[in-house]
């Protein structure tokens, strides 16, 4: 019987009952640590974007690539929360004479600066 091109390139097969299956291995891949940013953006290829998330992960550059992002996107979170803070007068003198309000403004901020990194990495 002639061989296949998978057969000719060194790959092997497994009888299945009546089907013989190809024997593929992913290739290793680094195990990097993904944060909710990394998590968010992976739900998003999943859904949205499956040919880029399956090449990623046939690839073995799917966590790399998912820590990338989490990485620049957290970076960007708090730049951008420093820097809404500054601009809005959110200082530490605010924090130790009105709490209550200090919180408020912070956490406006913290969810304006969310959606911009979600808009801008994330979900694009």
């Amino acid at each position: 019987m002639k061989k296949t091109i998978f057969e000719q390139m060194g790959g092997t097969y497994t009888r299945q009952g009546d089907y013989y299956l190809p024997n593929l291995i992913l290739p290793a891949e680094e195990n990097k640590p993904i944060g909710v940013w990394g998590q968010q953006h992976l739900r998003y290829l999943k859904q949205h974007r499956k040919v880029l998330y399956t090449n990623l992960f046939t690839s073995g550059k799917l966590n790399g690539y998912l820590a990338d992002i989490d990485k620049q996107a957290e970076d960007m979170f708090l730049r951008l929360v420093k820097q809404m803070a500054e601009r809005e007068g959110v200082t530490e003198k605010l924090k130790a004479e009105q709490p209550m309000e200090w919180v408020g403004k912070m956490n406006a901020l913290r969810e304006a600066a969310a959606e911009i990194v979600n808009t801008q990495l994330i979900y694009n």
